[in-house]
Parts: structure tokens; C-alpha cells; sequence
């Protein structure tokens, strides 16, 4: 399938589950390099705004779902670099679990009998 040159927001309550689930898979990122890696791994379609990641980071750092820490970045500035905590690894089960529970319900209206 090739790329989707029109992009999607972010679907309500899953961009807590997507940036948990980039942190498990890629260990400890800045906020531009998770935006990024989403976008690029939904074929373009998912673009993460920064009025929406920052926010909702600061959010799970006060969870204790994410640490973060100031570094220097691959392009030499400041950034700070976000790791996942065993809180956010509980909390990534949680909200997988009931992504798939509500994408099950979704598709029992959406799919013909």
C-alpha cells in the first residue's frame, strides 16, 4: 500500500497508547523523534501536532507513566529524552487492551451482520 498524502489527527484517547508503544519499541526518544517515527510508520496518515505531544507528555511524566531527561540531541541541541517507566509499561497494557475492546465494538456496527 503505497502513502496516504492526506494526514489524520491523532483518534481521541489513543496518543497516550501510541507514544507508550514508541517507547517500548525505540527506548528513550525527544518528543520531535516520537512524532516523527509515528507519522512515518502510519505511512504519513497519523500526524502527532505539538500542541498535542508536549502537553500529554508533561501529563505522563506527572503519572510517572515516562522520565524525562535533558540531553543533547543528534543535531547537537537541547532536548529532553523520554524513557519509559514499569508505571507506563502497566499503563500501555491498559491501553491496548481497551483499544482493542473499543475497536471490536466499532467494528461490530460498522461490519455487516
Amino acid at each position: 500500500m503505497g502513502k496516504n498524502s492526506s494526514r489524520s489527527e491523532i483518534p481521541p484517547g489513543t496518543l497516550y497508547m501510541l507514544i507508550l508503544k514508541t517507547l517500548v519499541r525505540l527506548g528513550p526518544m525527544h518528543g520531535y523523534g516520537i512524532a516523527q517515527y509515528i507519522q512515518q510508520v502510519s505511512d504519513e496518515v497519523l500526524q502527532v501536532e505539538e500542541g498535542s505531544l508536549y502537553p500529554a507528555l508533561q501529563r505522563m511524566l506527572v503519572k510517572g507513566w515516562v522520565e524525562g531527561e535533558w540531553a543533547q540531541s543528534e543535531n547537537n541541541r537541547r532536548a529532553r529524552y523520554y524513557r519509559l517507566t514499569a508505571a507506563g509499561r502497566e499503563q500501555l497494557q491498559q491501553e491496548v487492551s481497551e483499544f482493542h475492546r473499543v475497536m471490536q465494538a466499532i467494528n461490530r456496527v460498522v461490519e455487516p451482520a
